[in-house]
């Protein structure tokens, strides 16, 4: 394909004092290595990668003004000349690979860890345990000269702009909503009171930093909470942004405690756009669009429609710091694709973890983690038994570095758990991380034998100086009286539909695997993850984005559910409370509004005609169920690593095949890009 596939996302964007090279811009992700020991040389690579990549213009993760505005005690903060220098290697990297990169000035108002935090009012966050200091007026002044300096101090450091943070429920936002902006004084009361704080910050950044410096101005377009903007408001807000000297608006969705679902992979791709094509013609600064844009294709529909002037892809330059220059040389098929699945970047931050990504675990680690040729001569043979996530991973990166790799799995396609993974509704991303491994497949010459079961024997003959036994799980059959009985099904069965599922079902095991089960039994046609209409009704937002916040007066409206079903575990825990810490939510919530019945503290007595028996605490009752579901964790398969054991051969055990406590296509793939990477 030739690059004019994509002609508007690949046409420059020309600022007036100075000119994108194209019309994509890498979205703000807060890594963990902003604090972290040598973090700023392990950022200066990470971003120098994704310029070197092509992206067009660079945003950082989130600075604070000020230590209070930090988002925890100890962030990442600029409020010196000696944080400042220590921001020279990035702007200095990025630029010798002719990237441009704006620094985010983000104060987390009362969002911020920390006991001192500050806010409009002393309005808790339903999300923080601290409550917030009420600014005066004096200190109100002091935070907007401190936005100034932290401008001014990233210029000194190199940066080509700065981006302020005035969305997802941060300060300025705090400052724009009434429900959480309770002052009586000039910076409160009225909208024009309630802006002030963002206009001023603004105007003073420009007089900071000169003409000659990007100003991006992050916009919450749809607040999604009760006490955010209407429409006409944020018109308001955007005019006057433009007139105090912004040079872009960037879009930003939902705060934080709202809940609605923004950026999981449920969510639809591009599904806010149209927040951004309403506001265009209101402004004549270019506009950016985002969340949810993951493929070059994506990206250049939106902006061909004229939904926007540019849009900004995060977590996309996690899982592919190649995204755009694929783009241009015709190499879709080479993009590996973000999923939306929040496990390593998103989830691991509110972990207090470094971030990275699911299906591309060098992200934020590109000093750490790489691939080298091998040297010549030194190719080795290698045998990968099992195409799931793991060995994938393990197979394609080898061949990649030049080992010959002969890859063999006993079913008829690649992908093992991924081809369960994509069947789940709001899990069809999984889709294109099988499209990307099979064309890595072909790309690095890997020899793939499906349909093939391999044993010792196969293995001991082939000369291979390497076998890697990736043979992943098998599901878990607990010992419950009647678990043979015809009712009886176990997950893989019910997601491959190898076993009709009746309409009452008990689902036993309520770890990820019983959710998503329960997902696809209680969903009936399209996913609402490819429909953007049915997602915006499904959760209660106003498509025309008229109503205060996006949703005020709109009920949310899901689809009665396909069957009933009870989700059951034995713990006493709250169900599903080892979910991502990002996503769980939504998957509860899923299930709650569709009537699944979720249970704990369950023993299982038996199974029969009748249904399922079983006793919560000392009750005992009887599950009228046509179908019983076991999800019950699983068991590594390991024989054939367990027969190859003192053959001599060099083995190594990766995958489900090594720990199957619970499915980590996360782990999995890690550890067989790390083993990749060493042999």
């Amino acid at each position: 394909m030739s690059a004019s596939k994509y002609p508007h996302m690949l046409e420059p964007l020309d600022l007036g004092f100075t000119t994108l090279r194209n019309r994509v811009l890498m979205g703000s992700m807060h890594t963990g290595l902003e604090e972290a020991p040598q973090g700023f040389e392990r950022l200066a690579a990470f971003y120098a990668e994704r310029a070197r990549g092509g992206v067009g213009l660079i945003v950082t993760g989130g600075i604070g003004p000020n230590a209070e505005g930090a988002v925890a005690m100890g962030a990442a903060k600029m409020d010196t000349e000696e944080e400042s220098d220590k921001h020279r290697v990035i702007t200095e990297a990025v630029h010798r690979e002719g990237g441009k990169i704006c620094m985010q000035i983000l104060h987390a108002g009362r969002y911020a860890y920390n006991p001192k935090s500050i806010a409009p009012s002393a309005v808790q966050a339903p999300i923080n345990p601290f409550k917030p200091h009420e600014l005066t007026d004096e200190e109100i002044e002091k935070q907007i000269q401190d936005f100034a300096n932290c401008a001014a101090l990233s210029q000194r450091a190199g940066y080509d702009g700065v981006e302020v943070m005035g969305s997802e429920g941060y300060f300025i936002n705090q400052f724009i909503a009434k429900q959480v902006n309770q002052r009586t004084d000039r910076w409160g009361g009225d909208y024009e009171n309630r802006i002030r704080l963002p206009l001023e910050i603004v105007r003073r950044v420009r007089q900071a930093v000169g003409e000659k410096f990007i100003i991006i101005y992050r916009l919450s377009m749809l607040d999604l909470v009760e006490g955010g903007s209407t429409w006409d408001e944020i018109v308001l807000l955007a005019k006057e942004l433009e007139k105090a000297g912004a040079t872009i608006i960037n879009t930003g969705i939902g705060w934080h405690e709202a809940r609605i679902p923004t950026i999981a992979t449920s969510v639809p791709r591009a599904a806010f756009t149209g927040v951004t094509a309403k506001l265009k013609g209101e402004v004549s600064i270019p506009l950016c669009t985002t969340n949810r844009i993951n493929m070059p294709s994506v990206a250049e529909e939106v902006l061909s429609s004229g939904e926007a002037d540019m849009v900004s892809m995060a977590r996309p330059f996690l899982a592919d710091a190649d995204l755009v220059a694929k783009s241009e040389q015709g190499r879709e098929d080479e993009i590996n694709t973000c999923i939306g699945c929040n496990q390593a970047c998103l989830d691991h931050t509110f972990a207090g973890k470094l971030t990275s990504c699911l299906v591309n675990p060098r992200a934020c680690n590109e000093t750490l983690l790489n691939y080298p040729k091998v040297e010549a001569g030194k190719a080795k043979r290698i045998a990968v038994i099992g195409a799931g996530p793991a060995g994938l991973a393990a197979s394609t990166i080898a061949a990649e570095r030049g080992h010959h790799v002969t890859l063999f799995d006993a079913a008829d396609q690649i992908g093992g758990q991924f081809n369960v993974a994509k069947k789940i509704p709001g899990k069809e991303e999984f889709y294109e991380t099988l499209r990307y491994f099979k064309h890595q497949i072909e790309l690095h010459g890997v020899e793939l034998h499906l349909n093939t079961r391999v044993n010792a024997d196969m293995l001991k003959e082939g000369g291979y100086d390497e076998v890697v036994v990736a043979t992943g799980i098998k599901p878990r059959t607990p010992e419950i009286e009647g678990i043979e009985h015809e009712k009886v099904v176990n997950y893989l069965d019910a997601i491959l539909g190898k076993k009709p599922v009746g309409k009452t079902v008990a689902v036993i095991g309520a770890g990820g695997i019983g959710f998503d089960v329960s997902e696809l039994l209680v969903h009936k046609g399209e996913s609402t993850s490819l429909n953007r209409e049915a997602f915006l009704r499904e959760w209660g937002i106003d498509p025309e984005f008229n109503q205060r916040g996006g949703i005020v007066g709109v009920e949310p409206a899901f689809e009665p559910a396909a069957r009933d079903v009870y989700l059951l575990q034995r713990k006493s825990s709250k169900v599903g409370q080892k979910l991502g810490k990002t996503t769980g939510w939504i998957h509860r919530t899923n299930l709650k509004k569709r009537g699944v019945q979720m249970i704990n503290s369950v023993s299982y007595d038996k199974i029969d005609d009748q249904g399922l028996h079983i006793r919560v605490g000392d009750e005992s009752q009887v599950l009228p169920v046509d179908s019983v579901v076991v999800c019950a964790g699983q068991d590594s398969l390991r024989d054939l690593y367990d027969g190859l054991e003192g053959s001599g051969l060099s083995l190594h055990l990766i995958g489900g095949a090594e720990v199957a406590a619970e499915l980590d296509a996360k782990a999995a793939i890690d550890r067989g890009a790390r083993l990749a990477a060493e042999i």
